[in-house]
C-alpha cells in the first residue's frame, strides 16, 4: 500500500500553492461531478486575475508553456479540491488530462509543455496523480493563452 502523502504540504514545499478557485468566465460549471467522478472545465495559466502566458509557443518558449501548464493544474487543482476535500482526502485517482497548447505551425513540443503539470500531479499525489493523457497542438486558445487544460478524475465513495 502507497505510504499515505499530504498533498498540499508537497506543493507548498515545491512553491506550488493554490489559487482561489477561478470563477468561470461564461455559462459553464468549474467542475461537474457525475457519481463519483469529476469533470474539471478548462483552465487557463491565470494567476491572481491575470493571464501569465499568451501567444503560440515555439522550439525557443517551451519553458514558457511549461509554466502556463503549471499554472493551468494548479487552477484545476483549486477546482478539484472542492470536490475532493480540502486535504484532497476523497480522491482516489486522476484518470485524465487533456491539454491544449498554441503552437507555431509545425510545434511538436506539446507533450513537452503538458509534462510539467502531469510532474505536479505525480509529485502531488503519488501513484494516485498518475493519469491517461493527451497533448493537442492547436492555432489558438481562448484570451490568447498559450496552454489550456481539463482534469478527470475518481472520487472515493462516501
Amino acid at each position: 500500500m502507497e505510504h499515505v502523502r499530504n498533498p498540499l504540504e508537497i506543493l507548498e514545499r515545491k512553491g506550488w500553492s493554490l489559487p482561489p478557485s477561478p470563477a468561470p468566465a461564461g455559462l459553464y460549471q468549474p467542475s461537474v461531478r457525475q457519481e463519483r467522478t469529476v469533470y474539471i472545465s478548462g483552465m487557463l495559466p491565470l494567476w491572481e486575475g491575470q493571464l501569465r502566458q499568451t501567444g503560440p509557443l515555439d522550439d525557443s518558449r517551451i519553458e514558457d508553456g511549461r509554466e502556463a501548464a503549471r499554472f493551468c493544474v494548479r487552477n484545476a487543482l483549486a477546482v478539484l479540491q472542492k470536490e475532493a476535500g480540502e486535504d484532497f482526502g476523497q480522491l482516489e485517482r486522476v484518470l485524465f488530462l487533456q491539454g491544449y497548447v498554441w503552437g507555431v505551425e509545425g510545434f511538436s513540443q506539446s507533450p513537452e509543455v503538458l509534462n510539467a503539470a502531469s510532474e505536479i500531479l505525480n509529485e502531488a499525489f503519488g501513484e494516485r496523480g498518475l493519469h491517461a493523457r493527451a497533448a493537442v497542438s492547436v492555432n489558438g486558445l481562448p484570451k490568447g493563452a498559450s496552454v489550456e487544460l481539463t482534469l478527470i478524475a475518481a472520487l472515493r465513495e462516501k
